[in-house]
């Protein structure tokens, strides 16, 4: 019944609005935009254009930022699927649009890609708190628009920082909750000094003790940025970064666990000479990576504007474990012999480190009038990261020395990017959009894995990205559109390691939409066919520190309805709810089964469910008080691609209060905003990410190979609460 109702708000809705800030700029007349925006007009599109994208402006993520990930402050945008290995929103979370894994989500900050250059992954866990530092961001599905840094195959999140302010502030935040949660930050502005310069920075601590046991998070983070602004010029000086100390969860449970003790974690669990079961205390993934970027714009007029930006990244850290009886040939130590006895193996504690520089630049250039938008540029970006293992404590230390390595890689990516893209105005009614990317990918690894396995590869790519699309302007309050882009997408350093002839992937996207919008009434459907060639889908299956193991597919597809609403029910009143339908196939599937290779034939794509509803219902009786019951549905999806009852993952329906109160103060706040969220308020014991494995069993009948099938579930938290208050001076 739970379904059915949620299906039934989402199609008695089919009405629309997004956002105020979406209303401002749905226009078609020429509006001159801030010099802060030009920071992510290369990578951004306009509301009318025919790309399918939301946005999400500050005011909307601060009602609901009360130390959860910014993934999980975007769980309610349509497609949009996110996870948490701790299970309460905080340390490794992860976003999936439209079923497509996070590698293949295009992520930049003012234009700078973000995405780890070899893993292709977006760490969210080192940006702790970023939201409390976003001054808008655009999430646009599918590939969508020529951006920086590597293809997008599913989605792209561009980030906007603050922009800059007249006015000096300063504010102070607190909040708390379950599993000892809690986050502190404190932020400022200088305003304007002699009319030009501001200083703006925050400061952020963020800990929880996470639902799943030990699943413990301690991110600390900060933001700062210097800049000069007159009516044409704008130079910012942005430094951000922080450093997470995380105790690993990534293991999992199976079944059987989910059933009887949902938030055990066996990660640094060993056994003691007297056989008492352990867990070792430091079982942590511990990382610092700091940004630094400048960007100079420049206005010449009215028409012209061009942005330079340059960046550097420099990330180091390590992963802790606690390992037992692993052989000393394994770590390129000898046996060590005591008297007679021979000792082959050791208790030992290992970290994996990864040290690694970035360097970007972006230019661009922009014209419009009322006609023609155009712009032109390129992104420049090499990557240098080392790869490295020590052992730091060992039973037996055989011929080990103090920051021995036991092995050591390294990986060199340089990745540069030009493209042009334009939209014309051919009539009052009649746009094109035109849109060429080339990226031209070297990469190029050397030294062994953490396995001590050689690990040489020398790669180039050449990859040519077109896109079009036309929009039609029915009247003033509807419009149409239809676009075609393709992308190209290296794959990842673990891909190589999994399959050194493993192929880049490529996707051909068409999108169909129409928009209708009125003064309290909005709707957006669009239908979307995405046919891949050897898509990297997850299998399933996950690696020895929990990255998802990918393989080329062949022929795939996802072809899906969305349709997102609002309807204004009165002043005080309105429901805003989406809806994705989709199917998501592979042509064929093809896996090592019972000892052969075996066609399952068509089957569904992992991690790909074919309907994801959301929904929220909005009382704000004034300005100063908002409250919102948010409802997510998330069908049954499969976490492999053959279709295998044993990888799959149950539908879920979650619903969350969130209510914000906002007073003027007389003393010496000038406001004062108390907040809270009760998540998962009915209580749902539900799972929203997981991993499914095989391995061949040939112990019963050695003329036999039989395939065992297996699935490990990263379980959520139940009903739980987080409640804060912000003090702005």
């Amino acid at each position: 019944m739970k379904h059915i109702f949620v299906l039934l708000c989402c199609l008695m809705s089919t009405y629309a609005a997004f956002s105020q800030e979406e209303k401002i700029q749905d226009t078609t007349a020429v509006i001159t935009e801030t010099l802060d925006e030009v920071l992510v007009t290369a990578v951004r599109v306009e509301a009318t254009s025919p790309i399918t994208h939301s946005n999400v402006d500050k005011e909307t993520l601060a009602k609901r930022n009360l130390g959860q990930d910014l993934p999980i402050l975007l769980n309610y945008l349509p497609s949009v699927v996110t996870t948490s290995d701790a299970g309460t929103g905080i340390g490794y979370t992860g976003i999936r649009v439209r079923g497509v894994s996070s590698q293949s989500t295009n992520v930049t900050i003012n234009g700078i890609p973000y995405n780890d250059a070899e893993s292709l992954g977006t760490f969210w866990v080192n940006l702790g708190d970023m939201a409390s530092s976003v001054e808008s961001l655009q999430l646009q599905r599918g590939v969508g628009t020529s951006t920086n840094g590597s293809g997008a195959f599913g989605a792209s999140i561009n980030l906007l920082t603050d922009a800059v302010s007249d006015e000096a502030s300063a504010e102070v935040s607190t909040s708390f909750g379950s599993f000892n949660t809690s986050k502190n930050n404190v932020k400022f502005s200088s305003g304007l000094l002699n009319d030009h310069i501001e200083v703006a920075g925050r400061l952020s601590v963020i800990k929880s003790d996470g639902y799943v046991d030990r699943a413990s998070t301690d991110l600390k983070s900060y933001f700062l940025q210097g800049s000069y602004v007159d009516d044409n010029t704008l130079i910012k000086a942005v430094v951000f970064g922080g450093h997470e100390n995380t105790y690993q969860s990534w293991n999992g449970i199976d079944k059987e666990t989910l059933e009887t003790d949902r938030t055990f974690n066996s990660a640094g669990m060993y056994t003691d000479e007297n056989g008492n079961v352990k867990f070792y205390d430091n079982e942590v993934d511990d990382y610092q990576q700091d940004h630094y970027q400048l960007h100079w714009n420049q206005r010449f007029n009215n028409n012209w504007s061009t942005n330079v930006g340059l960046n550097y990244t420099h990330g180091s850290g390590y992963f802790e474990q606690y390992e037992e009886d692993q052989a000393f040939s394994d770590y390129g130590l000898d046996n060590v012999t005591i008297g007679d006895e021979t000792i082959t193996e050791t208790d030992l504690i290992r970290r994996r480190w990864l040290d690694n520089d970035f360097y970007v630049v972006n230019v661009n250039a922009n014209y419009k009038n009322n006609r023609i938008n155009a712009i032109a540029g390129g992104s420049y970006s090499n990557y240098d990261g080392d790869h490295f293992g020590e052992i730091i404590w060992a039973q037996y230390a055989s011929n080990s020395e103090i920051r021995d390595h036991y092995y050591d890689g390294n990986g060199k990516k340089t990745d540069l990017s030009v493209f042009a893209k334009a939209t014309f105005k051919l009539t009052q009614q009649w746009s094109l959009f035109g849109d060429m990317q080339m990226r031209f990918v070297t990469y190029k690894t050397t030294g062994i894995t953490s396995d001590r396995l050689p690990f040489d590869i020398d790669e180039k790519y050449n990859f040519f990205n077109p896109k079009a699309g036309v929009t039609y302007m029915l009247d003033d309050n509807n419009n149409m559109y239809f676009s075609y882009a393709r992308a190209n997408r290296e794959p990842n350093r673990d891909d190589f390691q999994s399959n050194p002839d493993i192929k880049p992937e490529q996707l051909n996207d068409f999108e169909l939409g129409w928009r209708h919008e009125k003064q309290r009434f909005k709707f957006n459907a669009n239908v979307y066919y995405m046919h891949y060639n050897e898509q990297l889908v997850l299998t399933g299956n996950i690696d020895d520190v929990g990255n998802p193991i990918r393989t080329n597919s062949g022929e795939s597809y996802r072809f899906g309805l969305e349709i997102e609403s609002v309807i204004g029910l009165s002043k005080a009143f309105s429901i805003q709810p989406n809806i994705t339908l989709s199917t998501n196939k592979t042509l064929e599937s093809i896996v090592p089964f019972d000892g052969e290779l075996k066609n399952f034939g068509k089957t569904n794509i992992s991690f790909s469910p074919d309907i994801v509803v959301g929904n929220a219902i909005v009382y704000q009786p004034c300005p100063a008080f908002q409250a919102s019951f948010l409802s997510k549905y998330v069908g049954e999806q499969y976490m492999g691609n053959t279709d295998s009852d044993v990888s799959k993952l149950d539908s879920y329906f979650v619903n969350d209060l969130n209510v914000t109160y906002e007073f003027n103060s007389k003393s010496i706040f000038k406001a004062i905003i108390l907040s809270g969220m009760v998540n998962n308020i009915f209580n749902e014991k539900y799972v929203s990410n997981g991993y499914y494995y095989t391995y061949d069993d040939d112990w019963s009948d050695p003329n036999t190979i039989t395939t065992i099938e297996g699935a490990g579930y990263y379980p959520q938290a139940t009903t739980n609460f987080l409640v804060g208050a912000t003090f702005k001076f």
